[in-house]
């Protein structure tokens, strides 16, 4: 039986940028009946990054169209970075992530991550970054720890609209991975714009991972252009 999950309204880390649990907060934003933690470092600098991550409702907040927004803002001259936490575990099965912004167009020093979390070697990523290099491409597929050959995928977006949809299949002998143009949980030859398999050594197993999503710079680096930073996504589908 399939069981899909939507979360309307609605990291993660590279192999070198390391994920730190959520701080306590008093913040939690509930959207399709699911609870997410805000996640918020207070006055510390905590990985990935290292960064300042603040639960502000000028950092992380659902529109009157249900779509969630993270943002990268200044405030007193310092950078906030923004991510949520499902409070629950969904185990395996098929993520799907409906992005209403051009996240090819982030910053160079941007990372947007869309991911599963347990550890730093049980992680599954999808990420919009070009990692501070501005000839670099601006996306990646990766089951940490990334670093191992074969365990990586980069490619370029391309978006045609602000519109792009982004998943992965967890299962205990694979992980299918594909980003396609526009909105759509079904890759065919007009839409797609990458798709990978992996079958890998370091497939994560079936514990106590949470679903991320998140918003941070890379090795803490402001902005190069000085503006604040934002991701909108329109919904995320969880199928059993």
């Amino acid at each position: 039986m399939l069981l899909a999950i939507v979360l309307s309204s609605c990291s993660s880390s590279s192999a070198i940028e390391d994920e730190e649990l959520p701080k306590p907060t008093d913040r939690i934003i509930s959207f399709s009946g699911f609870q997410w933690v805000v996640r918020t470092s207070g006055t510390a600098k905590l990985g990935p990054g290292p960064n300042l991550f603040s639960d502000s409702e000028d950092n992380v907040w659902v529109d009157d169209q249900g779509r969630l927004h993270l943002k990268i803002v200044q405030k007193g001259g310092y950078w906030y970075c923004s991510g949520i936490t499902l409070r629950n575990s969904f185990s395996y099965g098929k993520y799907i992530f409906y992005v209403a912004s051009d996240v090819s167009k982030l910053d160079q020093h941007a990372v947007g991550g869309l991911f599963t979390y347990m550890n730093d070697n049980e992680e599954i990523d999808i990420e919009f970054s070009k990692w501070s290099n501005p000839d670099n491409m601006d996306s990646q597929f990766a089951v940490q720890p990334s670093e191992r050959a074969g365990n990586k995928v980069r490619y370029d977006l391309n978006l045609l609209t602000d519109k792009s949809t982004h998943a992965f299949n967890w299962q205990p002998d694979y992980i299918d991975f594909f980003s396609v143009q526009g909105h759509s949980a079904t890759p065919n030859a007009s839409n797609l714009i990458q798709e990978w398999k992996y079958s890998g050594t370091n497939i994560p197993p079936d514990t106590d991972e949470r679903l991320k999503i998140n918003l941070w710079l890379f090795r803490g680096q402001s902005p190069s252009d000085g503006k604040e930073q934002e991701m909108i996504i329109e919904k995320v589908e969880y199928i059993k």
